[in-house]
């Protein structure tokens, strides 16, 4: 009977041989190892994605060294949800993982019939698998997981303990945008001497904010701290580079960089505008032409599939992901993101984006954008915006943000329109693309089987509150936990009512 490795390599080999022409790696006779490095809550503001408030040399180089896409987006701008979609290859809505943080009470949420997790397709084919945070710490990295999951399908925490000759899958899981203001030793490792001399990080007068956020010197100040994570970011993704290095296997790594959804922020993280969606995903090693730039629409989970086919492992034909570095790959047309419950705030927000438009529905209409949410609700971002709100310190465009209702339905001009600010969906002149959109939109949550459209159960949402509520009153104030106890009062109240 043949070796788990030596199935491996023949698999590998005619893999290579039956796609003539794919971006995989270059040597058949030597699996590749395949890392995942995957930060926190954090957006595309890298040097290499056009940032100019700061350096970022160590993406930047693989991005030179490799592929950088520039329209790579979520499929759920919030963390569980999202890395339930790329752990699966699978949309979070078809596998019922679309609520945040769900199914962790006494409702417990398996994965359908034929949906397997890629560590454990990976350990099929012979792999190491391991996940871990940066710095290795001697604990397994972040998963979060919205469904029962057996911790056996990773072997160890650190890729090190593989037997000699064995290839590894290594996911490196970061804190990314939730280091911002917190790691001052983490500042002291990317400081330049000049930096270390003042005594300060990045500088507010090189902060640009998006137009739909005042210049709030609370929001000024957590932007900046932010760029920070972005640079403590780079420089771990520099340590894990310099790892593989110094043990000669760098050369037959394929290493992915990409965040888990956008920069927590009042209109990003939660919110299917491109602040909360669009990601960096850079890929560089065996097979891959440097300096590549793909321009072409791409999904997070498409990081499962491709993943696979380097390895040459077969891609179940049932997953949703696609190998876009496939010589045969056809673009895609349109992505798409959902959005559901996340904690104790009930939504329904499902979008649809091509390269020149997006359309997002909002099935809760009746309330407003800014629902209440304990979680967000504490950030000194929230309270600033807020506190100049009340004071009538906010322009028309930073205003949309605390309309009481919402539009049904909200359509922009991504090319004449980046920050999403124009809702045309009322304007006759975009009859045909809001048709279109509708359309596509609509076949979307047809045909992957969206779990959305039917209501979260009570049984499954009270399980849930109490596993939440638990975590809060451990680790939260009681002002906090006064907070969330109201809010979700008030969910239930208008779930009652039907709004």
């Amino acid at each position: 009977m043949k070796s788990n490795s030596t199935l491996l390599v023949a698999t590998l080999f005619l893999f290579t041989m039956s796609t003539g022409g794919n971006l995989h790696a270059a040597d058949p006779n030597v699996p590749p190892n395949i890392v995942w490095i995957i930060p926190d809550d954090m957006s595309a503001e890298f040097s290499c994605y056009g940032e100019t408030a700061i350096e970022t040399p160590n993406v930047d180089s693989l991005a030179t060294a490799g592929v950088k896409f520039t329209n790579a987006y979520v499929t759920a701008p919030v963390c569980s949800t999202c890395r339930s979609a790329f752990i699966t290859g699978m949309y979070q809505t078809s596998i019922g993982a679309h609520h945040h943080r769900s199914g962790r009470g006494t409702e417990k949420i398996e994965l359908p019939d034929g949906v397997a997790m890629v560590p454990k397709l990976f350990q099929k084919a012979g792999y190491h698998t391991s996940i871990t945070g940066w710095p290795m710490n001697g604990k397994l990295g972040k998963t979060d997981y919205n469904f029962q999951w057996d911790k056996s399908i990773y072997d160890s925490n650190d890729w090190g303990d593989r037997k000699p000759g064995q290839p590894f899958f290594a996911q490196i899981q970061t804190q990314g945008g939730k280091l911002r203001g917190k790691d001052a030793r983490g500042w002291e490792k990317i400081a330049t001497a000049a930096e270390k001399e003042l005594g300060s990080r990045t500088p507010i007068s090189a902060v640009a904010l998006p137009p739909y956020y005042p210049n709030h010197p609370d929001i000024v100040r957590d932007w900046a701290a932010y760029l920070d994570s972005v640079r403590m970011t780079d420089a771990m993704v520099g340590e894990v580079v310099a790892r593989l290095e110094s043990e000669g296997v760098r050369d037959n790594t394929l290493i992915l960089f990409m965040t888990d959804h956008g920069i927590s922020h009042a209109r990003g993280k939660q919110f299917l505008y491109d602040e909360g969606l669009h990601v960096p995903l850079v890929i560089a090693g065996p097979g891959i032409a440097a300096g590549t730039v793909r321009e072409d629409l791409v999904e997070h989970i498409d990081i499962a599939a491709l993943s696979l086919a380097a390895a040459g492992i077969t891609i179940p034909a049932n997953m949703q992901a696609r190998d876009i570095l496939a010589g045969n790959y056809q673009p895609r047309s349109a992505v798409f993101a959902a959005r559901d419950r996340c904690d104790e705030t009930v939504e329904h927000i499902r979008s649809v984006r091509t390269e020149d438009f997006k359309y997002i529905r909002n099935f809760l209409p009746n309330r407003p954008y800014l629902q209440p949410c304990a979680y967000k609700d504490a950030k000194q971002i929230l309270i600033a915006l807020r506190q100049w709100h009340a004071a009538g310190k906010l322009n028309a465009t930073q205003e949309l943000l605390f309309r009481e209702t919402r539009p049904p339905e909200e359509l922009y001009d991504l090319k004449n329109d980046p920050h999403e600010i124009d809702n045309l969906a009322d304007d006759p002149a975009y009859a045909e693309q809001l048709k279109s959109l509708r359309g596509q939109l609509d076949q979307w949550m047809e045909t992957t089987g969206d779990q959305g459209r039917q209501p979260e159960s009570a049984a499954m949402y009270d399980s849930d509150m109490a596993v939440y509520l638990d975590s809060v009153q451990r680790r939260g104030t009681a002002e906090y936990l006064k907070t969330l106890q109201e809010n979700i009062a008030l969910m239930k109240r208008w779930a009652a009512e039907g709004k």
